[in-house]
């Protein structure tokens, strides 16, 4: 589990870049909505028999620093109510 939240809050408001970028693979049934940027990940998906050192999704993912590939992030409450196990949850959807 990367993320916890009431199913309201995290639509609207993913805590984890795994969650963002499943969310940004919705499809629209509506073409003539406006939809955000969809979220292409690189690389391989790791072996879950043998996964990858600290965070596992740090090898794809597009907010991975040095210390995710070996702290593994504890599933953690950024507010109340939604858990996230990221190193920085209180980053993820925030304006670059």
């Amino acid at each position: 589990i990367v993320e916890q939240a009431p199913s309201a809050a995290l639509y609207r408001s993913p805590k984890h870049p795994y969650t963002t970028a499943l969310l940004s693979a919705i499809p629209e049934p509506d073409p003539g909505l406006a939809r955000g940027r969809r979220i292409i990940l690189k690389g391989d998906v790791p072996s879950p028999a043998n996964p990858p050192s600290g965070c596992h999704f740090h090898p794809r993912c597009p907010m991975a620093q040095a210390r995710c590939s070996t702290d593994d992030p504890l599933l953690r409450e950024v507010v109340p109510g939604h858990w996230s196990a990221c190193h920085f949850a209180e980053q993820v959807g925030a304006p670059a």
